[in-house]
């Protein structure tokens, strides 16, 4: 499941694929690339940037290493994984959630999501029920209950050890459902991303 427009897709793509070709060639230039993962509209700082070297003359249209200057302080229009190469068009005016996909929050009690959980993540949302009411055992998934997939957008209190609130992206319908489950009955499970 995709949750960037078909063009974001194309640029996000074209790119990676362009970086891989682009480092294996000679005569090199310095551009810039996301260190770590980014949220849409989240406002970008030197820490958040590294250089990259591409050959010259790749086709892609990257940003220079020497224009940090002109990417710092600018938002980003879409939530990326760290190494995505930057170029003008993953920059600006906010574009998430897309046409058809909507940002849910739900809170999730401690053990019902990994430690890991980040922005970026992708992840299977689940409805969980207590077995006999004894909250000391291991929540279980309530039976034929549907699984959503879904992207992290945000993630607060989960450090805390109380319940978290985690933003998810998935399509309108799905957010619905999920917003819909009483906020007790949530887990979510972290997934690889070909699994969407």
């Amino acid at each position: 499941m995709s949750y960037l427009p078909l063009g974001a897709l194309l640029v996000l793509g074209c790119s990676a694929g362009g970086v891989v070709m682009a480092l294996n060639l000679g005569h090199r230039q310095a551009a810039l690339a996301l260190a770590h993962p980014v949220t849409v509209g989240q406002t970008l700082m030197e820490q958040d940037l590294r250089e990259v070297n591409l050959a010259r003359g790749s086709g892609l249209v990257a940003i220079s290493a020497g224009s940090t200057d002109q990417v710092v302080g600018r938002p980003v229009a879409y939530s990326m994984p760290r190494g995505t190469l930057l170029t003008e068009s993953v920059l600006g005016e906010r574009q998430i959630p897309p046409r058809g996909k909507a940002v849910v929050a739900v809170g999730l009690k401690e053990g019902r999501f990994p430690s890991a959980l980040e922005r970026g993540s992708r992840v299977a949302v689940v409805q969980v029920t207590e077995p006999g009411g004894d909250s000391t055992k291991p929540p279980l998934p309530k039976p034929s209950s549907p699984v959503w997939y879904a992207t992290v957008v945000a993630v607060w209190g989960k450090e805390r050890g109380q319940t978290a609130v985690v933003s998810l992206q998935l399509g309108e319908d799905e957010a619905r459902e999920v917003a819909a489950l009483p906020s007790d009955s949530v887990s979510v499970l972290l997934v690889r991303e070909e699994a969407l």
